[in-house]
């Protein structure tokens, strides 16, 4: 019995099945759409998963806590430093350890960074997926300048494996920092006026995105929704403030939501948008965390040999794609019995499956780049 057999996928009078993925380049990774449309209209456009699954969480109950942290990369290869943070914090709270103040701050720097550098793969992407080529090689500079001082913090460009249970693998210098201060420099105003001329405020995008695919605010938190995805519908919910953790409380940011900057609230071009002023913040929160870094050290005394005390506990982190979430149950041996990952990504799915339905095919594509999916997020 074929796939389409399984999954009760009849074809009706004038109608047609097509296969998009998973090698196709607009789906943002190993992921497959079977579209049913009558001519250019889509029916649906039903996800189809699995093909990047590797049992990352029954590996954590086979490898000590520290032992995974470098698996935790491969959650969002995108954002990998939420991955590392999210997983951490949890084995934190079961040890019952406090990080140093310095080591927050780092955490903080580190992560903004990231959540710049995938803002800007998301937002490039989306604009090429659309037939921009240009603004995604804008993107990718600016990225190549996040990656150059990641590279100086932690030796790595993508999979950074810098957090640790009780703070972070190395400090930061002066060199590092004067690195940070040349890139937001730069950024702010600078990039981002030229990105918004050359892509946001550009005729051609403006009207590809416009009321394509409106998620209400309403059907954002019922499909479950986070991140971007959800504040773009005008739900103004974000883990750094209304679940505040690290030193987050301490910085002044923003949370911009959708406002139907062109169109109707929600809309792809909502999403866009948001991530575009998301970047923004995010480097407000980097010119404070550097300013205000503190002295001391970058990593508490933790046991060579962690066993925490039977329990259980979730810890979860404002992701670039919201929030990315581990619930880890301890049974007082060196392994997890039991690690759970909640992802963004996984949730935007059935946003696709529902709101494809009405569209034109050519704006399928305008749909899960706005998502902002990655696909490890979704088989793990």
């Amino acid at each position: 019995m074929t796939l389409e057999e399984r999954l009760n996928l009849v074809k009706r009078e004038n109608e047609i099945l097509l296969n998009m993925g998973p090698q196709h380049p607009s789906t943002h990774g190993v992921i497959r759409f079977i579209v049913r449309a009558d001519g250019e209209i889509m029916v649906e456009a039903l996800p189809v998963v699995g093909y990047l699954h590797r049992g990352i969480e029954k590996l954590a109950e086979q490898t000590p806590y520290t032992g995974f942290i470098p698996y935790t990369d491969r959650v969002d290869y995108l954002a990998a430093m939420f991955a590392n943070h999210a997983y951490v914090m949890g084995v934190e709270k079961l040890l019952g350890i406090e990080v140093p103040k310095r080591a927050e701050y780092l955490r903080v720097i580190a992560c903004e960074l990231n959540r710049i550098a995938s803002h800007l793969i998301a937002l490039g992407s989306m604009a090429m997926d659309i037939g921009a080529f240009t603004p995604f090689l804008h993107g990718i500079r600016e990225r190549e300048l996040i990656n150059d001082i990641t590279e100086m913090l932690c030796g790595a460009r993508l999979t950074y494996n810098y957090m640790r249970v009780g703070g972070v693998s190395k400090d930061i210098d002066d060199r590092i920092i004067k690195k940070i201060n040349d890139f937001l420099d730069r950024f702010l105003p600078g990039f981002i006026d030229e990105f918004n001329r050359l892509i946001t405020n550009n005729e051609i995008l403006v009207k590809r995105c416009v009321n394509i695919a409106t998620v209400s605010a309403d059907e954002a938190i019922n499909f479950g929704l986070v991140g971007p995805n959800l504040r773009a519908s005008g739900v103004k919910w974000d883990l750094r403030k209304n679940m505040p953790y690290s030193v987050y409380p301490e910085l002044k940011f923003e949370v911009p939501v959708g406002e139907g900057f062109r169109g109707e609230v929600g809309d792809s071009y909502d999403r866009f948008v948001v991530r575009v002023k998301e970047m923004e913040e995010s480097a407000r929160i980097l010119k404070q965390a550097v300013s205000q870094l503190p002295e001391g050290e970058i990593l508490a005394k933790v046991p060579k040999r962690i066993k925490p005390p039977k329990g259980e506990v979730y810890s979860a982190v404002e992701s670039a794609r919201g929030e990315l979430g581990y619930y880890i149950i301890s049974d007082g041996t060196e392994n997890p019995y039991r690690v759970k990952i909640r992802t963004g990504s996984f949730s935007a799915m059935k946003a696709i499956h529902i709101k494809s339905q009405g569209c034109f095919i050519a704006d399928l594509v305008v749909l899960i780049a706005s998502m902002d999916i990655v696909a490890p997020e979704i088989d793990r």
